[in-house]
């Protein structure tokens, strides 16, 4: 499954919406997804499975590329 995964880039700041980068994960489950995230900087805001219709239109965004984590 592919997940976009919503972060800020410094766990140790306050979170500002300004900064919310979105980044493309393949993985099992969101739990899976928490587990790759763990030891990395990032602080996740939110977790959204793709699939189907929104998966195929998200893409086309020039900004589609997945992450390996």
């Amino acid at each position: 499954m592919i997940f976009k995964v919503y972060v800020q880039e410094n766990k140790n700041e306050v979170p500002v919406r300004e900064r919310t980068k979105a980044l493309y994960v393949e993985a099992e489950s969101k739990i899976e997804v928490f587990r790759k995230f763990d030891k990395t900087p990032y602080r996740i805001e939110h977790i959204q499975e793709l699939a189907g219709n929104y998966l195929e239109y998200e893409k086309q965004s020039e900004n589609f590329k997945l992450t390996e984590i």
